[in-house]
């Protein structure tokens, strides 16, 4: 069966004329465990394997280029590829910006990152990098684009002024509906840089198609983008659950489903906080069904221990793409807890992607307007929704220059 869905990196591979203008150049390549071919070849190992192209260097995000480092923070060495003798350089180790010694190694960094959508990844960070420092240094870019497997719906505060960091790339909502392509030109528009730049388009992609809804099911495999994004149901999550990082709260790291639930802990009743959703906003609670689970995470919060949680099922018959609405259902379950359990330490106070004097939560959020609403006992639904109403539409509307796929 000839697939529908061609991802640049495929339509690099298959099509000559496409490589024609790197031919004489020195490439890179910015990858990681998730950027393989329709067959399952790592995209350095596919390039390298064409005579026509002169592969010299190659980059590698958080968690590395085809390893996976666990956590976050955990940082990876540059080392020279043992297959083929190129060096191989960390953007998540002594330096996060490629330097100018980097540079020097190439003419053309082609980048073929998956990513999820969501605002906090970082490597939509390294992207904005590695365009600020191509548009210093004279360099080209080119995006190999890949699907936004959470689709196009956006969702969550746009980052405010001043909340710029590793994990806020710019002024984006949490949920941003953009692929990495159409990401790369919002940038470059974003930023006013004067950068080569060009997208090695996506071909039958249908972000508003069942059953995916963003990720071609039936047509690719899945393929962990970092250790902690091992499906499909956790990428839709993602803009929601993704919060619980900035938490004491577990994420479901240690379990087979990180990152899929609403909270965990062991002195929080899980029944009781589903409860105090429904009579808070019962109409966020559509598009998906929550179960209440038991987990005890082999590693991380509460290791060891037996924790109470809400876990989201986002598929099959539960799951409606446009009613979905996870920054919101996440921030309707801090509400609970604050509600139930008002001494509760919910926000962490410890270091999160090496920023030490700001809360964590304000970080993932681009602005402390999340974590006031919670822990504001008047604060409703209604008024948070009517809060971030206003960006999502002003969002939407910015977006449409930059759409590929329509």
């Amino acid at each position: 069966m000839t697939p529908s869905i061609q991802f640049g990196i495929d339509r690099l591979i298959k099509d000559p004329e496409l490589r024609r203008p790197l031919a004489g150049r020195r490439l890179a390549l910015l990858a990681h465990p998730a950027s393989v071919t329709a067959d399952l070849t790592h995209s350095l190992d596919a390039l390298a394997a064409l005579p026509d192209l002169q592969l010299t260097a190659a980059f590698g995000p958080q968690h590395g280029i085809k390893g996976d480092k666990q956590d976050n923070m955990v940082e990876s060495p540059d080392f020279v590829d043992p297959q083929h003798g190129i060096p191989i350089f960390s953007l998540y180790g002594e330096v996060r910006r490629p330097t100018a010694a980097m540079l020097d190694t190439f003419d053309v960094l082609l980048v073929d990152l998956q990513d999820l959508g969501c605002r906090i990844y970082t490597f939509i960070t390294t992207l904005r990098y590695v365009l600020e420092a191509a548009a210093e240094h004279g360099k080209s870019v080119w995006v190999l684009d890949r699907p936004n497997p959470a689709g196009r719906p956006v969702e969550g505060f746009t980052l405010r002024a001043g909340w710029e960091s590793f994990v806020g790339a710019g002024p984006l909502p949490m949920r941003h509906g953009l692929t990495m392509g159409e990401l790369g030109a919002w940038f470059i528009a974003q930023l006013q840089l004067d950068v080569d730049y060009r997208v090695v388009e996506m071909t039958g992609w249908q972000p508003d198609a069942a059953p995916g809804y963003g990720w071609p099911l039936g047509e690719r495999t899945w393929i962990n983008p970092s250790p902690n994004a091992p499906n499909l149901s956790m990428a839709r999550a993602y803009a929601g659950t993704v919060m619980l990082e900035g938490t004491t709260l577990s994420e479901g790291r240690g379990t087979t489903r990180p990152l899929e639930f609403l909270f965990g802990a062991p002195d929080i009743d899980a029944a009781a906080v589903l409860a105090e959703m429904q009579a808070l906003a019962p109409d966020w609670l559509v598009g998906y069904k929550l179960r209440v689970c038991w987990f005890e995470p082999t590693f991380h919060k509460f290791h060891g221990q037996l924790c109470q949680a809400l876990q989201i099922h986002s598929e099959g018959p539960y799951y409606d793409h446009a009613a979905f609405r996870p920054w919101r259902l996440q921030a309707l379950a801090f509400k609970a807890i604050r509600r139930l359990y008002p001494d509760y330490p919910i926000w962490r106070d410890f270091g999160y992607e090496y920023e030490f004097e700001r809360l964590a939560i304000d970080l993932i959020n681009g602005s402390p307007l999340l974590r006031e609403w919670v822990d504001d006992p008047a604060a409703t639904p209604a008024e948070l929704d009517a809060a971030v109403r206003g960006d999502e539409a002003a969002w939407l509307a910015e977006r449409e220059a930059f759409l590929i796929y329509r």
